[in-house]
Formats: C-alpha cells, sequence, structure tokens
C-alpha cells in the first residue's frame, strides 16, 4: 500500500476489516515515534497527523441522532487536518440510507485526496466502493475481507474489487438457524 492516497477495504460482515483497520493504525502509531511495529515486516510514510473517524452508538442525552453526530466529529477533523496527514474512516455514514451516506462520503474522500491527505476507509457501502472502484488509478488501493465458500471467515484482506454484498446472510444462518429454503425465499423477496 506504499505510496497509495486511498486504501479502501471492503468485503465479509466481521471478517476482520475493523481489526485490520485498528492494527494500521496502531502501527503508524508505533512506527511514528520510532517504536517496533509488532509485524514481520511494516514498511509506512511518515504523516503529519493522524486521525480516526469511526461509528459511534446513537446519543444517549438524545441531544442528536447518529448521523448529526457523524458529521459534527468530521467537522472537527476537517478543522484540524492538515495535507499528508492520515484519516482512519471505519463504516462512516452508515447511519443514512446508502445513496444519500455513498454520496457524502465520496465527496469527503476525493477532498481529503484533493489535499494530500491519505484515507484508509472500511466500508459496506457499495454504491461509494464502486465509485471509487470505478475512478482507480496508481493512487488507489482495494482490499476486500475474505470469505471462505463454505461462508466462515478467514480474517485475511486481498487485493480485490469491491463486492455488492457483506454476506450477511452468513452471519442470520449462525445466528438463526435458517434452513437453505426459508433462506432462499427470504432473499427472493418472500416472507417466513
Amino acid at each position: 500500500m506504499t505510496g497509495k492516497d486511498l486504501v479502501l477495504i471492503t468485503g465479509a460482515n466481521q471478517g476482520g476489516k475493523s481489526t485490520f483497520l485498528r492494527s494500521l493504525g496502531v502501527s503508524q502509531l508505533m512506527m511514528q515515534v520510532g517504536m517496533f511495529v509488532a509485524a514481520e515486516e511494516f514498511v509506512a510514510e511518515l504523516c503529519t497527523a493522524i486521525f480516526t473517524h469511526y461509528k459511534r452508538e446513537e446519543d444517549a442525552s438524545l441531544e442528536r441522532g447518529k448521523f448529526d453526530d457523524e458529521l459534527a466529529r468530521l467537522s472537527r477533523i476537517a478543522d484540524h487536518v492538515v495535507p499528508n496527514a492520515m484519516v482512519l474512516f471505519n463504516e462512516s455514514f452508515a447511519a443514512t440510507n446508502e445513496r444519500e451516506g455513498s454520496a457524502i462520503a465520496e465527496q469527503i474522500v476525493s477532498a481529503f485526496l484533493e489535499k494530500r491527505i491519505k484515507v484508509i476507509y472500511v466500508t459496506h457501502l457499495f454504491t461509494f466502493a464502486h465509485a471509487m472502484w470505478e475512478k482507480r488509478s496508481e493512487w488507489a488501493f482495494f482490499l476486500r475481507a475474505e470469505r471462505a465458500p463454505d461462508g466462515s471467515r478467514t480474517f485475511k484482506m486481498s487485493e480485490g474489487e469491491p463486492l455488492e454484498t457483506s454476506y450477511g446472510v452468513d452471519l442470520y444462518r449462525r445466528m438463526f438457524g435458517a434452513d437453505e429454503k426459508k433462506l432462499n425465499d427470504t432473499e427472493a423477496g418472500a416472507d417466513f
């Protein structure tokens, strides 16, 4: 990923994307302060600053909703971000619908990239991920959390095009033990 301004991570639910993002952020911080990084090998450029934008639970005080909170926290980042900084996004703008979340994410990421700010983004927003894939060039890198054919998670990331699904149906099967007929009926739009 060296030399890439955008790293977009998609793939299977509970496939290790958020853990991978956290490990990248911690490794970057450790490297920048001169510590050993807990990896066989780690190569990265120095950043002027590191910011995080992770989804949060609803505001318990009910002063504002999740989406308003996301925008307020992003505004604070925008007030302090500088060229050559890094911003780690984890499921940002998932508090709104796919179309709006994707449009907002694409505009924000594009603005950051124009200002030479490195973006590492974990998302299930397919419209956003696909739009960035369509624009890709030498400055972008796309990772996908792997999923084995049997639906199990490998917790490995591999380079690849974003997919329309995050395989939430695997989690549904595991939690509710749905049989194939019921699951196929549900996928086709039928009720249980």
